[in-house]
């Protein structure tokens, strides 16, 4: 058995404890050791990744194993990590992480609440180990279903109504997905559903391609709040309890861009070539669009819900540039916007808890009254807009960099008007710092609120630590996710 899939069997292992668990600081008890588990699994697999690439071994996935499941349709639990997928990894155990400790409060039934988030990081993490397309996308599914209940029963604001669109939205997108799937795997034929195998045959037709490459796109690009496919993303983020909101926004919304550049470039690489350019478009308009919606908010889940439109925008839209400074910037920005908006959310979370309003239009003199969540939100807003130092910064000038090198004036233009989306997020990132914490005070009772608490500190600092860290040390992950987009961008062009 692989190492990996123990990222499957842990928080397997947590469902059972949870069960057996009998009061709130048992079930909390199980999180935290099962969410460290995970995160040092996941740092000692980075480590260990890293070590097996500088000492000489350039497969293009470690740590594989395979065992036939559904032999009809060759289906088999396939495993195995390249750079990108452990990046990820690393950063689902860092939101699951910190989003326990966001959740330490949680009432009522908090065990219920954890049983369905630890299903859902097992959605997350055998989605990024997956190599079977089938088994991938089994994981996918059993990610997305848990979101139902988990804003639908825990959430706040019109929360059912939320949960049904985010379902039916995703789910269509499911559907796209499994023809598409299905259409690779019959007119490829191949005789495995394993990823490396049908890229290394190229001998699906280009007209079947042109075909099934907008399924799989849409179909992933749904969860990647891929334009017009994104407006369950605003309401479900603002409806979702804290934790769930950094889950979803965090780690969640990053399968629609892995999946893309995956499955539908990869495996189908003359049709991404020729139907790019309408993707483009799209994503172009999701990065602007998403920037001057969330202008206009005024909760603060909502324009952070329209940031990480745009920035999610901005992944696909870098990743269809299809050059290897683009593409590696289009992961990097996967991995700084899942620190940044969960920090993001988190905090929005614990201001929403003392003040039981997230207008914008209510709150005020936050810094007198909680200076550490108020640091703690400038340091999140900086990142969002690109501060250098921060984790925004090297992944945003990676991407605009690597699609500038597109030397014909569709893709530049492209490039400059998706630049523009940094200008207007300074404006409604600086606008909301400013209102929120450092205008008067805009009720009395706030006086009398308290700051962060232990676990809160906990959960913000971790990710404050994190989102540094990369943008001060970013090399290290540069190289590993370019090593691993060579040889995709080689199968595409």
């Amino acid at each position: 058995m692989s190492i990996l899939t123990l990222f499957v069997v842990i928080p397997v292992l947590m469902l059972l404890g949870l069960w057996i668990a009998r009061n709130d600081n048992q079930v909390r008890g199980v999180m935290v050791a099962g969410s460290a588990c995970l995160l040092a699994l996941a740092v000692w697999l980075t480590i260990t990744f890293i070590q097996l690439r500088n000492a000489g071994n350039h497969d293009a996935m470690l740590f594989t194993y395979s065992i036939p499941w559904f032999k009809p349709l060759n289906i088999a639990y396939s495993v195995g990590v390249d750079g990108i997928s452990v990046v990820m990894l690393l950063l689902s155990a860092i939101i699951v992480f910190t989003g326990t400790f966001a959740s330490w409060q949680l009432q009522p039934m908090k065990k219920g609440y954890f049983l369905w988030f630890t299903l859902l990081s097992i959605g997350v993490f055998g989605f990024f180990i997956s190599t079977d397309m089938f088994t991938m996308f089994m994981f996918y599914e059993v990610a997305l279903i848990p979101m139902y209940l988990l804003i639908g029963v825990w959430g706040s604001g019109p929360k059912e109504y939320a949960a049904m669109k985010l379902t039916l939205m995703l789910m269509g997108g499911s559907a796209l997905l499994i023809l598409g799937i299905l259409g690779i795997y019959f007119f490829s034929g191949a005789t495995t559903m394993d990823v490396q195998a049908i890229a290394a045959m190229h001998n699906i037709p280009v007209h079947i391609q042109k075909i099934f490459f907008p399924f799989i796109f849409i179909g992933f690009g749904v969860l990647g709040a891929l334009f017009p496919f994104h407006t369950w993303s605003p309401d479900g983020h603002a409806s979702a309890p804290t934790a769930v909101s950094m889950l979803h926004a965090g780690v969640l919304m990053k399968l629609g861009g892995y999946g893309c550049f995956r499955i539908a470039m990869y495996l189908l690489p003359e049709a991404a070539q020729q139907l790019s350019w309408i993707f483009l478009i799209l994503t172009t308009i999701s990065v602007v669009y998403g920037a001057f919606s969330a202008c206009v908010q005024t909760d603060l889940k909502y324009i952070n819900a329209y940031s990480s439109v745009s920035h999610c925008g901005l992944v696909l839209f870098a990743l269809l540039m299809m050059t290897q400074t683009s593409c590696t910037g289009a992961v990097l920005q996967m991995l700084s916007h899942g620190l940044m908006t969960a920090l993001f959310f988190a905090l929005i979370g614990m201001i929403y808890g003392r003040t039981h309003t997230r207008d914008v239009r209510k709150l005020g003199g936050l810094m007198k009254i909680m200076p550490f969540l108020s640091v703690g939100y400038v340091i999140a807003g900086l990142a969002n807009l690109g501060l250098p130092g921060l984790s925004g910064f090297i992944a945003e000038m990676t991407i605009f960099v690597g699609s500038f090198a597109n030397n014909d004036t569709f893709h530049r233009t492209a490039t400059i008007i998706a630049c523009t989306s940094i200008v207007i997020t300074a404006v409604y990132i600086l606008r909301v710092v400013g209102k929120i914490l450092y205008q008067k005070v805009a009720d009395p009772h706030y006086e009398t609120l308290t700051d962060a608490t232990w676990d809160e500190r906990v959960a913000v600092i971790c990710l404050i630590a994190c989102v540094a860290g990369l943008g001060l040390f970013p090399l290290w992950a540069s190289n590993v996710i370019s090593d691993a987009v060579g040889p995709i961008l080689q199968n595409i062009l």
